[in-house]
């Protein structure tokens, strides 16, 4: 069954990759655009790669040609790229753009964007419902530039039919700064022990690409303007996550609680870690869309762990991952020195 055509924008990254594979099983003619015109080995021959820049205007337009039934836009952000769609509008029968869960902010005005200040992690209900406020829109942060994005395109209406998913803390291969990376080069370098901040209590709720390229599959299916959380059915503790990573590597590490924030920025800190939980409400999805999760956060695993061994070997991670290098810092995720030294001390008090 040919249900139309399909331009994937950012195909040839982790959400985009599995987006294009989902489309074309479920009967789309895709376009799959990306800055190098890669080409993913489990895509088949039907896909079309498109060489083009997301940030060239009459590049992009061209590259769209006469249109589509359904653009998925996986790198957009801040009013221009929103804008840039919206001109195209009488080319695109409906569209889906990826978002953030980073855009909510609690009742009392904070959010991802005050974590590092005192007393700044943001307090959210249990689970967060796509009607918590967010934060104000602008071009200065990640989540400000994505609620410029969502303004402006929900501002379009019929014009421009859009599913906006706001994604969570996605997972899988492919992933230019993966948390998993954590533990698996701790249990690569046999790290016997780990150090994990607020009682390893701290959840922040992941989404693995395929579930996102399953909600992108369900919303170019039922056309609309809406804005839908993207997560996983499970939102692991930051213990699960270490020991479900341990369990597919055939390790047992042993875990120290710290209660209370992390001894020092290198120790006990984790790419999830957080003073209060970050979970966000799948039912609108599910009541709005049909959505039923493709895959949990544990059987989701195997694979990743996988890709990351592979991308790890024979390189120093700041080689394998620069990005992750970038955000966290060279010296902070993996300061076994300083761990040393703190549970050496911990342990003698």
């Amino acid at each position: 069954m040919n249900r139309g055509n399909a331009f994937v924008l950012g195909a040839s990254g982790q959400m985009g990759r599995a987006t294009v594979a989902a489309l074309v099983a479920d009967g789309w003619e895709v376009r799959a655009a990306s800055r190098g015109g890669d080409v993913d080995e489990a895509w088949p021959d039907s896909v079309r790669a498109v060489r083009v820049d997301r940030e060239d205007d009459a590049a992009l337009a061209e590259a769209l040609g006469d249109g589509c039934d359904v653009l998925v836009d996986m790198v957009a952000f801040g009013r221009g790229h929103a804008r840039r769609l919206r001109a195209m509008s009488d080319r695109i029968g409906s569209a889906v753009v990826i978002s953030s869960g980073a855009v909510y902010e609690d009742d009392q005005g904070r959010g991802f964007d005050t974590q590092g200040r005192p007393d700044g992690f943001p307090r959210y209900p249990v689970p967060i419902p796509e009607s918590q406020a967010t934060v104000a829109p602008g071009e200065s942060t990640y989540a400000t530039r994505k609620v410029a994005l969502e303004q402006e395109l929900l501002a379009a209406g019929e014009e421009l039919p859009v599913t906006l998913l706001r994604a969570g803390a996605v997972h899988g291969p492919h992933c230019r700064t993966p948390r998993e990376l954590y533990f698996v080069k701790r249990a690569l370098d046999d790290r016997p022990v780990r150090v994990l901040a607020y009682g390893g209590l701290s959840r922040f709720h992941p989404v693995h690409v395929s579930n996102v390229a399953e909600l992108v599959r369900l919303a170019a299916r039922r056309p609309g303007s809406r804005v839908l959380n993207a997560g996983d059915p499970q939102a692991p503790t930051v213990a699960d996550i270490g020991d479900a990573i341990d369990a597919v590597l055939g390790r047992r590490t042993e875990t120290v609680l710290v209660d209370g924030p992390p001894p020092s920025p290198s120790v006990g800190e984790t790419p999830w870690s957080g003073a209060h939980p970050v979970v966000y409400d799948m039912s609108a999805a599910e009541k709005e869309l049909g959505y039923r999760a493709v895959t949990g956060y544990a059987e989701s695993l195997p694979a990743t762990v996988e890709w990351l061994a592979a991308r790890l070997h024979g390189k120093e991670w700041t080689e394998a991952f620069p990005k992750m290098a970038a955000n966290y810092g060279k010296g902070t995720l993996f300061d076994y020195p300083a761990e040393d030294a703190w549970l050496a001390e911990h342990r003698a008090g």
